[in-house]
């Protein structure tokens, strides 16, 4: 209990005699749906009124609305009929990039009773996107001695839907010459990789035409192509190798932009343009490609736009070198943001009462607060406290 000075008014004595509580006993539960993505704008995502045990009159004559984290409202509640509804198209693809599973959360507020109830919503993916190369007109070099069996690596594919909608295989066709080969990665990914099927004869073609067809497993099934031409060119005896088969580098998110990050290496023993190395990003996703550029030249990797940890804390890009012969080597990249202190917690009243009685009882609660801070780690830990000397606590 609290006692106010005798001097203090009643509305002031009202306000401070009420305690600020977390209010974990006001989350009566949790709801989960699932809505596929792209769907229109008001389309139905679940029924709260009657899975929460709500009657449609006291939708109606009760403060309540939905809140959503960011600043994006994706879902809203239509009140006639108690249902949650999309606020907005979503597309999974911009939402959950390289994210399994999707899933956005919202809070139900009943500003009348102090209570909210939490609500998940896994957005399912459809089959909206066809495998793409970055390139659809490819050029592969190599020299007329490659000897049968040999393997020379293709760009991938690239498909943001998931599962059975994303990228599944490759075909290859055009030419007898050549056959198809598909590794798997470290992280499950198919690399194609050109194989050498019969020896070649500059003099008999100097070019061969293929066609490389990437499938995902829709129903009916999206594919993507891209034209590769083949240039045979004299003998090449020795491949660029790279100093080191993986770069690994962790830099500050307030690092200017312009800085050299990291430089990678490759020595070709040839001499000549057979020994002339040039480097490429091989495989980059379109954010990478947004944030680094690779020197063709030298291999320096620096910094085109300014890093934010929260938007993104690890890319991971792979680098070809290559001569004039057409040989290559290939090594793997990784740049790790690291977090700075950078964001200051801020604090959302997600419910609040106006005025409240005299004789409110010990313990009644006054209002939801809700407190973020974007940064990891130690810099995202907050703690909250009130000013002393006054009846409240959290």
């Amino acid at each position: 209990m609290c006692a106010a000075g005798r001097r203090w008014g009643r509305r002031q004595r009202a306000l401070l005699c009420a305690v600020l509580l977390a209010a974990w006993q006001a989350a009566w539960g949790q709801l989960r749906y699932s809505v596929p993505e792209e769907m229109p704008k008001g389309s139905f995502v679940g029924d709260v009124a009657k899975d929460l045990g709500l009657h449609l009159p006291e939708i109606r004559d009760r403060s309540v609305r939905i809140v959503t984290e960011g600043r994006t409202q994706y879902f809203t509640l239509n009140g006639k009929r108690g249902h949650l509804v999309t606020a907005a198209r979503i597309d999974r693809e911009q939402l959950c990039e390289s994210v399994q599973q999707c899933v956005l959360r919202c809070e139900l507020i009943v500003e009348g009773e102090m209570k909210f109830y939490e609500i998940e919503v896994e957005i399912t993916d459809i089959n909206d996107n066809a495998p793409s190369f970055k390139e659809t007109e490819l050029e592969q070099r190599m020299s007329e001695t490659s000897p049968v069996g040999s393997r020379f690596p293709l760009a991938e594919a690239q498909d943001p839907d998931s599962g059975r909608n994303s990228l599944q295989g490759y075909e290859l066709s055009g030419d007898k010459h050549f056959s198809l080969a598909v590794q798997a990665g470290p992280g499950g990914d198919q690399r194609p990789e050109l194989v050498l099927a019969k020896a070649l004869d500059r003099e008999e073609a100097a070019f061969h035409e293929l066609v490389l067809r990437a499938s995902d497993g829709g129903d009916p099934a999206r594919t993507g192509t891209a034209r590769i031409r083949v240039t045979v060119l004299d003998a090449n005896d020795n491949a660029p190798v790279f100093s080191q088969a993986e770069y690994t580098v962790r830099v500050p998110e307030d690092v200017p932009v312009g800085s050299v990050l990291v430089t990678v290496t490759a020595t070709d023993n040839d001499e000549g343009v057979f020994g002339n190395v040039k480097y490429f990003f091989k495989k980059v996703n379109e954010k990478a490609s947004n944030t680094f550029h690779l020197n063709t030249l030298t291999g320096a990797i620096t910094l085109l736009r300014s890093l934010d940890f929260e938007e993104g804390d690890t890319y991971e890009m792979e680098v070809q070198a290559q001569d004039d012969g057409g040989l290559s080597d290939t090594a793997e990249v990784t740049i790790t943001v690291t977090d700075i202190n950078d964001n200051v917690p801020v604090i959302s009243v997600r419910s609040a009462l106006g005025e409240i009685s005299e004789d409110a009882p010990s313990g009644t609660v006054v209002a939801l607060l809700h407190v973020n801070d974007l940064d990891s780690g130690a810099n995202g830990e907050v703690r909250c406290s009130l000013d002393e000397g006054v009846p409240f606590r959290l």
